[in-house]
């Protein structure tokens, strides 16, 4: 195997950093949609240039949308007429095969779509269904899923749609996200028992009101939108929280501080709850007012402390979070966490697998894991083409020495360069 990363080991020497990280997958990825359907041009600041990113680009210049990047990154969309024939290669973003079928369903013409081999396995079924409801004729082979070809005829109708999200939260947003473009606006009706990531459909909601849009909240199982004008805008992109996770980890594992830069005061994004699960884990945070804005600055002693903790919310914190549960003083529950099996890869499976291969004990539940520390030695640590998996295996590697991260060029997924910003983390940049 060509392709291993040996990820840098820091034993106990303490860390110094001052970090900043790229925009919000989430927020760009929503922002790339509602700029589209606008009725004027967008400016995005800061936004995340990554593999996902790169690919909600891609798939709407295939649709006719314009989109420039400055020199320094922004970007510039233009909204315009949605036609085909188009091709939309979605890698395996979850974002992007599932907000741009509802889009596509705008366009007038076919649109294909396709990607990697795991987006044939990921779910897309509800995201279907509920167009074909809205009378959009798509080829899928019965297979409710990935290839698929849309025949688009220039308009969604709209009306009341109900849509089983309880393997993903992102089936509603995709349908929330066009709903005030459609002739007849959107009720919108979740049938599912449970619904995870609560926190990206209020981000959802936020970003469509700040758009000009009514969005009406029925006991967070239905959503009300009318018929609406989206206007252009300019907005900055939050830094991705969630990405924060790694960085915040090592000064937990060595001992330390890490500081990141332009923590938002108010925010939807999930990564916001690291503050009190990695509080509750043994660290302290800081608020500290900079010549920029608002930094967090994240202290630790080098100890761990277990934790018993419902993630069902902020399910894509869970690998950062288990790699700092293996390396704690006492065992840990991370619960509430089985839509994860259906993310890039089965995270819980995968989780246990590697971190039990390095001598680790983890036992997994349908929905659950249960970590009890145990002693670690050096070994391999696959990553599945998962960037979350790959960012845990490096988080572990900072205490023990000799750990190899397969194919960490996935952290491309929504870091542009990990192992650069890790290496920068490390000699206290």
């Amino acid at each position: 195997m060509t392709n291993l990363w040996s990820a840098p080991h820091r034993g106990n020497a303490p860390v110094r950093a001052r970090i900043t990280i790229p925009g919000s997958k989430s927020v760009t990825n929503r922002a790339l949609i509602l700029a589209a359907l606008a009725d004027s041009p967008s400016l995005l600041r800061k936004p995340l240039h990554s593999r996902d990113s790169a690919l909600m680009i891609g798939g709407l210049k295939a649709l006719g949308v314009g989109i420039a990047q400055a020199p320094n990154g922004d970007l510039l969309v233009h909204p315009a007429q949605l036609f085909g024939p188009a091709h939309i290669d979605v890698g395996n973003a979850g974002t992007v095969m599932r907000f741009l079928p509802p889009l596509a369903a705008m366009a007038k013409g076919v649109i294909h779509f396709d990607g990697d081999p795991r987006s044939h396995e990921r779910p897309l079924g509800p995201v279907i269904a509920a167009l074909e409801s809205l009378g959009v004729s798509i080829e899928h082979g019965n297979r409710y899923a990935l290839p698929m070809t849309i025949n688009a005829n220039g308009q969604l109708q709209g009306g009341v749609v109900e849509v089983d999200a309880t393997s993903s939260s992102q089936f509603v947003s995709a349908l929330l996200l066009v709903a005030p473009a459609m002739k007849d606006g959107l009720t919108l009706r979740h049938t599912g028992t449970s619904l995870p990531s609560m926190p990206h459909i209020e981000m959802t909601i936020q970003m469509l009101r700040e758009v000009g849009v009514s969005v009406k909240v029925i006991d967070n199982k239905e959503w009300q939108i009318s018929p609406a004008t989206m206007h252009g805008r300019e907005i900055t992109i939050e830094p991705d929280l969630s990405n924060a996770a790694p960085f915040m980890g090592a000064a937990m594992i060595c001992g330390g501080s890490v500081t990141i830069t332009d923590w938002p005061e108010s925010t939807t994004q999930p990564g916001d709850q690291l503050r009190t699960i990695l509080a509750d884990m043994g660290a302290t945070m800081n608020f500290i007012q900079s010549s920029t804005g608002t930094d967090l600055t994240i202290s630790g002693t080098g100890e761990i402390h277990g934790i018993d903790v419902d993630l069902h919310d902020v399910g894509e914190l869970t690998p950062s979070i288990a790699a700092l549960a293996v390396l704690a003083d006492s065992p840990s529950s991370l619960r509430g966490i089985g839509h994860l099996r259906l993310h890039e890869t089965d995270r819980l499976a995968a989780i246990a697998r590697e971190v039990n291969a390095l001598g680790g004990n983890v036992v997994e539940e349908e929905s659950a894991l249960h970590i009890t520390p145990a002693p670690l030695h050096a070994g391999t640590f696959h990553t599945y083409e998962d960037h979350r998996l790959a960012t845990a295996g490096a988080m572990i590697g900072l205490r023990i020495d000799g750990i190899n991260v397969e194919n960490i060029a996935t952290t491309q997924k929504t870091l542009p360069d990990f192992p650069g910003a890790w290496a920068d983390l490390l000699k206290g940049n």
